[in-house]
């Protein structure tokens, strides 16, 4: 049997690269801390690093895209340079200035369908609101989308809990699973964010335990534990922590391809920010 070369070739690829076929329907997912722009943060300040924080998403091309601790002026500039993308953005303390949850969407792909923001609180639907032993206001912004091309919805949130309060933390991990649970409809999920927490940790568990529970991609490709290469606050490499605080996360719906940590750096090693950025590749369910 004779074989052409095309033929040859995408045969070779399928063997050798068996999700070369699915590159078409993977939707990539990042998330990316960027520290707030206002901190006095000298040769790390966000003027001298912006260029490579957009440089690090530009090399990365996620689909969809949360951010944490984005002021204004800095998502205003994100969505300059990245234009491809729509964004939903709104900051956790009404007014001009506040932190966001950003999230930015691969406008060619995807149309949304509805959009929200919650307070992580006992009154979530309460601009501002805080609540148990939170140190500040914190968000869950989300956004319901379909891709054009199949038809497929799905279910995007992005979050950052709260630095300081251990139980604000395993509160808010509760109200957001029971939020995705509402919000999703069915539809596949993705939950990205800053949770200050680890592994082995009650808001970890209060998220990824039971068998509707959410998956950790990085953990489920990454079985052996890493510590310290594992972990995703840097302090831009002066003052790391000592765990995987940013996750991405999905619901059962997904095939996982890739999932990891992304370690770009600048000239002279510089960190785009005192967070590294995660980031998982899934396979989208077809719809049928």
């Amino acid at each position: 049997m004779r074989i052409s070369g095309l033929a040859l070739v995408l045969y070779l690829s399928l063997v050798l690269n068996p999700l070369a076929a699915l590159a078409d329907d993977a939707v990539s997912v990042m998330s990316f801390n960027i520290r707030y722009g206002t901190a006095k943060d000298r040769k790390n300040a966000w003027r001298k690093r912006k260029e490579l924080v957009a440089e690090t998403i530009q090399n990365r091309k996620p689909d969809l895209l949360g951010l944490q601790e984005a002021i204004d002026f800095q998502v205003e500039f994100l969505a300059e340079k990245l234009p491809e993308y729509t964004v939903y953005a709104v900051p956790r303390v009404p007014g001009k200035g506040g932190e966001t949850c950003a999230i930015f969407f691969r406008t060619e792909r995807f149309e949304k369908s509805d959009q929200g923001t919650f307070w992580l609180s006992k009154t979530p639907d309460e601009v501002g609101s805080i609540s148990w032993d939170s140190s500040l206001p914190r968000i869950a912004s989300w956004v319901r989308l379909k891709e054009k091309a199949s038809g497929q919805e799905l279910l995007y949130m992005n979050t950052h809990f709260d630095h300081q309060g251990p139980t604000a933390r395993e509160k808010s991990a509760k109200l957001l699973r029971a939020e995705i649970g509402k919000l999703a409809k069915g539809a596949p999920a993705v939950l990205t964010g800053d949770f200050n927490c680890g592994e082995g940790t009650e808001p970890y568990q209060n998220l990824t335990a039971g068998p509707q529970g959410l998956r950790d991609t990085y953990r489920e490709l990454n079985e052996k534990h890493d510590l310290p290469n594992e972990i995703t606050f840097t302090g831009f490499g002066l003052n790391p922590g000592t765990a995987r605080i940013d996750w991405v996360l999905c619901t059962e719906e997904w095939t996982i391809l890739e999932a990891g940590i992304d370690r770009h750096r600048g000239k002279k090693d510089r960190h785009p920010s005192d967070h590294e950025p995660v980031y998982a590749v899934l396979e989208i369910a077809s719809g049928e």
